[in-house]
């Protein structure tokens, strides 16, 4: 009978591939590795016992859409602090894509905290602490920077404003998400109010009139702002 090749690691050098792998972005490799791995139960005891390969297995759960597989990882296995951020991330954006196909629209900032209040992180990836969903000033005015360059920042990009802000990818992304919502927001609100008149006829008098602020910059503004 044909047997499949049996991969000669141990659960050290699995875990050193699997960090590689999850620094360098390469989620697609990182699966077909873990996919790899032997299924003998003695070698399975030790990998699951493993914080990096369960934290690589969470990642490849989360990309490839089985959020029940990445519940079931982040809230049976206690992750040390260091894991924390980025399991949230995963855990708190797969319940928002789950509210966002159910309900089929974006959510805005109220749908995510009524989401946040009944899917609270568990405390295998989290330590008790209050954590804030708003990012720090300097956070966000790099973001914006990045984005006035570049509103569709690539996955490399994405890593870089990562390390640039303390925050994962994940959240880099969603903050460019939701940008571009509120710009499109505002843009389409813009174009459905009506325009003031132009000046003529009266001279000063209309000038007057219109030299305020008018309806399409106060609406850039409001749309542009920070979340």
């Amino acid at each position: 009978m044909f047997q499949l090749p049996i991969l000669n690691f141990s659960p050290q050098q699995v875990a050193g591939v699997c960090e590689t792998l999850e620094e360098s972005g390469d989620i697609e490799r990182l699966g077909r590795f873990l996919w790899s791995l032997p299924v003998a139960p003695a070698a399975c005891e030790a990998l699951n016992k493993n914080e990096s390969v369960l934290r690589a297995r969470a990642i490849v759960a989360f990309h490839t859409g089985n959020y029940r597989e990445l519940y079931h990882i982040l809230e049976n296995h206690k992750f040390t602090k260091e894991s924390h951020a980025k399991l949230q991330a995963l855990w708190l954006e797969a319940h928002y894509q789950e509210a966002e196909k159910l309900r089929g629209r974006p959510l805005g900032p109220v749908d995510k905290y009524r989401v946040r209040k009944k899917f609270p992180l568990p405390r295998t990836i989290w330590d008790g602490e209050q954590k804030t969903h708003c990012f720090k000033e300097r956070t966000r005015h790099l973001l914006r920077e990045w984005y006035l360059q570049d509103p569709y920042p690539n996955p490399s990009k994405k890593r870089e404003l990562a390390q640039a802000t303390g925050l994962t990818p994940t959240q880099v992304g969603n903050w460019f998400k939701n940008r571009r919502q509120r710009d499109r927001a505002a843009a389409a609100k813009n174009r459905l109010r009506p325009h003031p008149p132009r000046p003529g006829g009266r001279g000063g008098r209309c000038e007057a009139a219109g030299g305020g602020t008018s309806p399409a910059s106060g609406a850039g503004e409001t749309g542009s702002a920070p979340p």
